[in-house]
């Protein structure tokens, strides 16, 4: 370890309390010092996902939130305690994936070849001014490749490959997505257009038709309109995309996705009896966007899934080679098919103002968090 590394350094924690509040707190943590293949990482960005949400505020109400003694603190309503209650009594160490510079390593070749190079990685606890890292769990970014620019290189980039993979290994020729005008959208829309892969893009809003239009998607059916359905009828129909990757997950909108897939499928595969077509319909859900039960009709058939779905899994599933190559493109394409868009940076102690966290609570599409931890 240099000398220009500190002893201590700041981190974020958040701890679910035993009267049923959530604080979020920063702390002076000790920097560890790495041996063999490990590298420590001086964390220059870092984004907010919905995902890490999930473990940041976990259950709490995010728009009560209030400042106790440099602390941000705010109650989880009763009706929820069940969901937060392992958690009790533990500070969880938060942040997905982020990216910075490699400032001391191990005495490991592999380890001490990353020393001034710019990395991004994964595997949680990098709201953080300084990540403790396997050189095997590094990417290298491409020369000039900023921190920012490589902060969000694993969660979304990785999640759009390993949605191909699964379409492929399941047999399916087409993607319907859902809230698919966030970063990951954009990104699908890309990827999937430079692989000739026809995808299906339920968005909120005509604005964000329009920012999809953009950049070159075809297929795009707005829920918010009064053709709704009938549009994503006809879209299915046109693409045969019988498998939809769902970021929304509560109410309505999973059952009217295989809805519309019955019904573009009876066109060339007709139902001749009580249980539909023979045409599989598959829905994953990935996120929850809607925290609202998922409502399921059975109106469909009996050829269709429901499941859940998420990336890591998926890249265990693909195992070390196919993740090498996927790890590979997203750095060549870093800026191209796999750029994220941030419309606020923040420092580790504006993330547990309350104003803030309201804001970034909002998941506003477009509208994406980058924490710079030693900004």
């Amino acid at each position: 370890m240099t000398d220009a590394v500190p002893t201590q350094a700041r981190q974020l924690f958040s701890t679910v309390n035993e009267d049923g509040t959530l604080d979020l707190s920063i702390r002076d943590v000790p920097v560890p010092v790495p041996t063999g293949d490990q590298v420590l990482v001086r964390v220059g960005a870092t984004p907010i996902n919905p995902s890490d949400l999930a473990v940041l505020l976990s259950v709490a109400d995010p728009n009560a939130f209030a400042s106790v003694d440099g602390v941000a603190r705010a109650p989880i309503p009763e009706a929820l305690r069940r969901f937060s209650a392992p958690r009790v009594g533990k500070s969880i160490q938060v942040g997905n994936e982020g990216a910075g510079t490699v400032v001391a390593a191990g005495d490991d070749p592999a380890a001490q070849a990353l020393i001034g190079k710019t990395v991004g990685s994964w595997g949680g606890a990098f709201y953080a001014q300084y990540r403790l890292l396997r050189a095997s769990d590094c990417l290298v970014l491409p020369d000039g490749v900023s921190a920012e620019e490589g902060a969000s290189s694993f969660i979304n980039p990785m999640t759009v490959l390993a949605m191909l993979f699964t379409m492929r290994r399941e047999g399916f020729g087409g993607i319907v997505h859902t809230a698919a005008a966030s970063n990951l959208g954009q990104m699908l829309v890309k990827h999937t257009s430079d692989e000739g892969v026809p995808l299906v893009n339920i968005v909120r809003s005509a604005a964000q038709a329009a920012l999809l239009r953009e950049l070159g998607a075809t297929h795009i059916v707005d829920s918010s309109a009064d053709d709704f359905m009938p549009r994503l009828i006809e879209a299915i129909a046109e693409t045969q995309a019988f498998l939809a990757f769902d970021a929304i997950g509560g109410g309505k909108l999973a059952n009217q996705i295989l809805t519309a897939m019955e019904a573009a499928a009876i066109r060339t595969d007709p139902a001749t009896g009580p249980y539909g077509s023979n045409t599989r319909k598959q829905v994953y859900i990935y996120g929850g966007l809607n925290t609202a039960p998922t409502e399921i009709t059975r109106t469909f058939g009996m050829q269709w899934g429901v499941g859940g779905w998420l990336v890591t899994p998926q890249l265990h599933i693909a195992g070390a080679e196919t993740v090498a190559a996927m790890r590979a493109k997203v750095a060549a394409e870093i800026r191209t098919t796999f750029a994220s868009a941030y419309t606020a940076r923040i420092t580790l102690d504006e993330a547990i103002k309350p104003d803030v966290i309201a804001a970034y609570n909002r998941r506003a599409t477009g509208e994406k968090y980058l924490i710079v931890p030693n900004g």
